[in-house]
């Protein structure tokens, strides 16, 4: 049966960010991820965490660029030196929280300079952290246009090149679905790289109930597979976040 989290960065935005713990806790999850927690002070999470016995799942890197830049700079040529120092401060939230995932996002790139950057960026990641798990996610071109990792092969072709235990895929059903067309057939070529899978339903990224993803028979795969890690809830919700939960009921 699936561990389910919440994603509070998406889910229960009703309340201010932590009092979202308690929702989740209430809702019945044990487990929560946040994309950006850096503008909220590290203690005050492991409170909320503590209070309610939740585990923290996961976190973005880099932290957000307040210029309004691109969000992630790992597969960027010339801005190494930046990826480094803010690898580092990421890391060091993931530690306080205890995070069991620190996803590392590549950025709008392109080409093979890019892949290269990329590669030689993980390895010294997975080196200066090799008891963090680290996570690369594919992410379709229609939800962030020109990111560089938007394909589970370029995905896969990475964590090979790489070669870190460290390093694994993040699987998005959403994004598998807009990138491939066909969710239980990406997932069945991905099962072996992914540590964490997140869901929503295509087109317009809601709760993840009927539609396009059928997602009883994804989570059922999920079951067969032998999948131990969190499934995530990371979509908007269609009104209150409450009143959408339906999808965990048989957990």
């Amino acid at each position: 049966m699936p561990k389910y989290c919440a994603n509070l960065t998406w889910l229960f935005t009703e309340r201010p960010l932590l009092e979202r713990f308690a929702a989740a806790k209430e809702a019945g999850f044990d487990a929560v991820e946040i994309l950006s927690p850096y503008d909220v002070n590290a203690q005050d999470i492991v409170n909320e965490l503590a209070q309610y016995e939740l585990k923290m799942a996961l976190i973005n890197c880099p932290p957000p660029n307040y210029t309004g830049g691109d969000q992630g700079f790992a597969a960027i040529p010339g801005v190494e030196d930046r990826f480094r120092r803010d690898f580092k401060r990421s890391l060091r939230y993931a530690k306080t929280l205890g995070a069991q995932h620190l996803h590392v996002m590549s950025g709008v790139a392109e080409g093979p300079d890019a892949r290269e950057v990329l590669i030689d960026n993980l390895r010294w990641a997975t080196a200066e952290a090799p008891k963090q798990s680290l996570t690369i996610e594919p992410i379709n071109p229609d939800t962030m246009p020109g990111y560089f990792m938007n394909d589970f092969e370029l995905a896969r072709d990475i964590i090979d090149a790489v070669n870190a235990p460290n390093l694994r895929l993040q699987f998005d059903a959403f994004h598998a679905a807009k990138i491939t067309g066909d969710v239980m057939t990406c997932w069945s070529a991905c099962r072996d790289l992914t540590v964490h899978v997140q869901v929503a339903q295509a087109p317009d990224r809601n709760e993840p109930g009927p539609g396009v993803i059928d997602f009883p028979t994804f989570f059922a795969a999920l079951d067969a597979d032998g999948y131990a890690g969190w499934v995530s809830g990371e979509y908007k919700p269609k009104a209150d976040t409450a009143d959408g939960l339906d999808w965990i009921a048989p957990a």
